[in-house]
């Protein structure tokens, strides 16, 4: 059998802890913080965060076929 393959997107943006939590970036928090966001959501657009154990379930099983590494 040939090895499977990780999606590229996926190993970009998610990391697999070997605890099998998915880490990720947050959204929305890139550029534009000159006007247009309130300073509650500068302050939760920092940082990372974890998904949700039902969604970080088929994320691993989706896009990272060996899981943590």
């Amino acid at each position: 059998m040939p090895k499977l393959k990780t999606r590229s997107a996926a190993k970009k943006r998610l990391q697999v802890k070997k605890s099998g939590k998915v880490k990720h970036g947050k959204a929305y928090g890139k550029h534009l913080f000159t006007h247009a966001k309130t300073p509650a959501q500068k302050r939760r657009n920092r940082g990372t965060g974890h998904l949700r154990d039902m969604d970080a379930k088929k994320v691993i099983k989706e896009m990272f076929p060996y899981g943590a590494n």
